[in-house]
This record gives C-alpha cells, sequence and structure tokens, in this order.
C-alpha cells in the first residue's frame, strides 16, 4: 500500500517508517519538523524509492488537501501530535490546536479524498492515540485498561488526545470514514527524543548528573518497546476491523523507580562509573500536578483477533536502548544543543 503517515520523523512515527518500507509499502512521511522531529530517524530510508517526505503542518488544511491530491494515499497512519505532559502543563494551547484542530483538518481531508475516489472499501484512516485518555487505575494487577474502558484525562495532553479519539469515531460514524484506532502504552527505544524518562535517565547518568524522579518513584507504566510498537501498528492497519480500536501494550508493568533501578544496573555493567553505582545518582523532586499513578493495558483484543504479541522484554528492551545510545552519542548532542532542551532534562512520562 501506499501510506501516508504523519509526524513519521517523530520517535514512534520514524519507526513506523523504517518498518513499513521494511515490509514493502509506499511511505509519504508528512512532518512539520518541530522540535522533538528529526530527519536523522529516517537517515536509512531517506533515499529509498518508495520513500518520499513532505514538511506540511497538520494544521495546514491546504498544504494538507494538496498533499492527499499529489500522492493519493491507499491509508493514512496518523500519529502527528504534541505528545510531551509536562509541556501540556506549562503551554496547553498547542495540544488544543495539534491534537485535536490538527487532527479534525486530517480527518477532513481525508474524508475529501476518500469520497473524491468514489469511498474505496479498502482505504484506512489510522488513528495513533494513547492510554493515558483512559486516566489512571488502582494498584490492583487484575484491573487494566480494555478497549471499554470510560475515558478520564487527567492532564491537558490526555484531554486533547481523548478528544481527537472521539473525532475519529464520530467521521466513522457519521460519515462512514474507514477507521480504526489503537491506544498505546509508554514507548522506549532507540530515537526517543531526550527529555522523555529514558533517555533522560541514560544520558544523565553519562554526565554523571541526578537522576530525578517524580515523587516516590511508585508510577507504574506499562512499557513497549518502539519497534514492537510499530509492528502492531502495522497489523492493525492491515487487518484490524473497521471502526475498531486496539489497545498496545508491552506486558511488561514496572514503576518509575524499579525501570530507573533496571538502567542503572544496565549502565554499570555495559559503561561502570569510577566510584560506585549509577543508581546513587537517584533523587526523588516534587511530584507534578496530576501525576496518574498507574497504567496498564489488557491485550486480549489483539491477541485474540490479530494474533499480535510483543516480541521484546523489557530487560532485552533497554539493554538494547542503552546500546543504541552509547553508540549514537552526535545524535542526542545534537538534539540537546537545540532549542534549549538540553536546560529542561528532567523525569518525563
Amino acid at each position: 500500500m501506499k501510506l501516508l503517515i504523519t509526524g513519521g520523523a517523530g520517535f514512534i512515527g520514524s519507526a513506523v517508517v523504517r518498518q513499513a518500507i521494511g515490509q514493502g509499502h509506499v511511505v509519504v512521511n508528512l512532518d512539520a519538523l518541530t522540535y522533538a522531529a528529526c530527519l536523522e530517524n529516517v537517515a536509512s530510508v531517506a533515499d529509498h524509492p518508495d520513500y518520499c517526505f513532505v514538511q506540511a503542518d497538520i494544521c495546514d488544511p491546504s498544504a494538507l488537501e494538496t498533499v492527499f491530491a499529489i500522492h493519493r494515499p491507499d491509508a493514512v497512519m496518523h500519529l502527528a501530535a504534541e505528545s510531551h505532559v509536562d509541556r501540556s502543563i506549562d503551554g496547553p494551547g498547542a495540544f488544543m490546536e495539534t491534537n485535536i484542530m490538527g487532527t479534525y483538518n486530517m480527518l477532513q481531508a481525508a474524508r475529501a479524498f476518500w469520497e473524491s475516489q468514489g469511498r474505496p472499501a479498502d482505504f484506512r484512516f489510522h488513528h495513533i492515540s494513547t492510554d493515558e485518555v483512559f486516566g489512571t487505575l488502582p494498584d490492583d494487577p487484575a484491573v487494566q485498561f480494555t478497549e471499554t474502558t470510560a475515558y478520564d484525562p487527567r492532564s491537558p495532553y490526555s484531554a486533547s488526545k481523548a478528544a481527537s479519539d472521539h473525532l475519529v469515531r464520530a467521521w466513522h460514524e457519521t460519515y462512514a470514514l474507514p477507521v480504526v484506532l489503537s491506544n498505546c502504552s509508554n514507548n522506549y527505544g532507540p530515537y526517543h527524543f531526550p527529555e522523555k524518562l529514558v533517555p533522560v535517565i541514560i544520558l544523565n547518568a553519562l554526565a554523571g548528573k541526578p537522576l530525578p524522579i517524580y515523587g516516590d518513584g511508585s508510577n507504574i507504566r506499562d512499557w513497549l518497546y518502539v519497534e514492537d510498537h510499530a509492528d502492531a501498528l502495522l497489523t492493525v492497519l492491515t487487518r484490524g476491523a473497521l471502526g475498531r480500536s486496539y489497545n498496545i501494550g508491552g506486558e511488561n508493568e514496572l514503576s518509575n523507580l524499579d525501570l530507573v533501578c533496571k538502567l542503572c544496573a544496565i549502565l554499570d555493567d555495559k559503561r561502570p562509573r569510577d566510584q560506585g553505582s549509577y543508581a546513587d545518582l537517584i533523587t526523588f523532586v516534587t511530584d507534578r500536578p496530576g501525576h496518574d499513578a498507574r497504567y496498564a493495558i489488557d491485550p486480549t483484543r489483539i491477541r485474540t483477533e490479530l494474533g499480535w504479541r510483543p516480541s521484546v522484554t523489557v530487560d532485552e528492551g533497554l539493554s538494547r536502548t542503552v546500546d543504541w545510545y552509547l553508540a549514537n552519542e552526535p545524535w542526542w548532542r545534537a538534539l540537546q544543543a537545540r532549542d534549549g532542551v538540553g536546560e529542561r532534562l528532567g523525569v518525563r512520562t
């Protein structure tokens, strides 16, 4: 298929681009190249004959109309979004504009194109979202998010993503636009932007800086290796039922403190400190507002309907991630140096 992938120069989007090309799809990567995007993320496929990059903003309806008219995609994978919780607390406006109005613009452009082509039955609009739209869970392993869990967003970021999910479902019900949706747990892996939790811990540790953890570190997340997520997204796109949503998780629940301790142990082995363990650098900082206690995904639907399960354990994935950051210092140094990102480094989930 020819895929129009929005946000394909970002962390998750670039993993989808790389896997889609590897699976033989034609890819049109649409990205506005805002602060968290980096074309180095897709450098490995930049010269591939089935790859094309378009710099455009999903908040620009005329640009989207042009992209659809020129490239005529068979499917859309909509990943472009503002996704940083702390930034949403500091400045929510950009999240409302990009995540809500940007998704509206994408839906309108896709609908207009789909209708102009005679409403082909095999067209797909895949909207990629987050488990944060469901709010928080109690500390009970038996309770997990399912696709029917009521929405209860707690931050400007999660509220904006919840709104975008509702728009996608409304366009399916009202206009019959053929859509699929997915909600994922916390991603980690290569090319992760340096202000998120896993890279912050790795890079602060290498620099001998404090390793900041919100509160007492008891907040629990389900950790999903980004390349597993990309594989799951392409599975949902090609095999998911229309109008259906799929929760995608890593089946790896860890508290933030346990995650950081695992990273410290891996670094102790791969790049030992002169004195002591990297865990000696752990520092607890004031919790952020509205910090959800626990996220956990029930993956029954995607496992039973589509036969998908994650292939990378959290220990293997964290080891691969540390190896990647150790081997790619020029990539993260360049990102730390731009737009004051280095000044913002702190705990991020």
